[in-house]
């Protein structure tokens, strides 16, 4: 009994800790993934909505709406389609925070708690599962861009640079997600919750208007907005900037590559430590 006591008592390799966590992050992240397949109408809803943008605001205020020195139809859709990806990835996180809500309510946290696992792991594979989701999302909206009209002028390379700042961004507004979904009692809190601060978020920015038509106090919320950095940073890696565009004084809209960089890796730290702290409560 003492040489198993011994044993038991030894600490664990440095890299154990972090090797421990990936792994049961992956375990997480993989039933999370098989749960979806098994429901493929969450993807389909979520697909419903960007969608009906993209045909809404293109043939509809496409011809209305001035950008930079042109109001044709095909210079706005161009600058539209950076704001329909970027709105399209952070409304996901109204899905993320209702999952773990309502993992949660059924007691599933309660059966994690029980098993020999890193306690981050749980919401780390949740909003892995929800990137992938986010990334399956993505494809299919860009197939329909490009049916419509929508058409990129850089190469390859800078074109997926552009979608890899747009699943960042997705990943840490996932965690605000996870964060609202550990705060509420059921998922249709978090889900009305998850929506309540996503409306301005992307309609005060420059997703679908200039931003140097709005008022000065609005024009400068916007040019701050880490969802305007990274429908910038994707107009610019896009090639789909429309002639006389002229960007802000803004540092954001100056460097929006690196804005949007900077803004996306914040988030993922503030929200994840707090989610991460919120959820060892919970399950405590």
């Amino acid at each position: 009994m003492s040489a198993v006591s011994d044993t038991a008592r030894v600490p664990a390799a440095p890299g154990n800790a972090l090797t421990q966590s990936f792994r049961d992050s992956m375990v997480v992240a993989k039933r999370n993934l098989i749960r979806m397949s098994r429901i493929p109408e969450m993807l389909i809803f979520g697909l419903i909505q960007p969608i009906m943008f993209v045909v809404l605001f293109t043939y509809v205020f496409g011809g209305s709406i001035t950008v930079g020195s042109s109001t044709s139809t095909q210079a706005y859709r161009e600058f539209l389609m950076a704001g329909i990806f970027a709105q399209t990835v952070t409304f996901a996180t109204a899905g993320a925070g209702a999952g773990i809500a309502d993992d949660m309510h059924k007691g599933l946290i309660d059966r994690f708690r029980s098993l020999p696992m890193a306690r981050g792991a749980v919401l780390t594979g949740r909003t892995l599962a929800d990137l992938v989701q986010t990334a399956l999302t993505l494809v299919v909206l860009a197939v329909v861009a490009v049916i419509v009209g929508w058409r990129t002028h850089e190469n390859l390379g800078k074109v997926l640079a552009g979608f890899a700042l747009l699943l960042l961004l997705g990943y840490a507004f996932s965690w605000i997600g996870a964060l609202i979904g550990l705060t509420v009692r059921t998922p249709e809190a978090a889900t009305s919750g998850g929506l309540i601060w996503l409306f301005p978020l992307t309609f005060i920015s420059n997703a679908f208007v200039d931003a140097n038509h709005l008022p000065a106090f609005l024009r400068h919320i916007a040019e701050w907005n880490p969802f305007s950095a990274t429908v910038q940073a994707c107009r610019e890696l896009f090639g789909n900037l429309p002639p006389g565009f002229n960007a802000s004084d803004a540092w954001p809209m100056q460097h929006p590559v690196w804005a949007s960089l900077i803004w996306s890796v914040v988030i993922i730290l503030a929200f994840r430590t707090l989610a991460v702290r919120k959820y060892r409560r919970a399950a405590g």
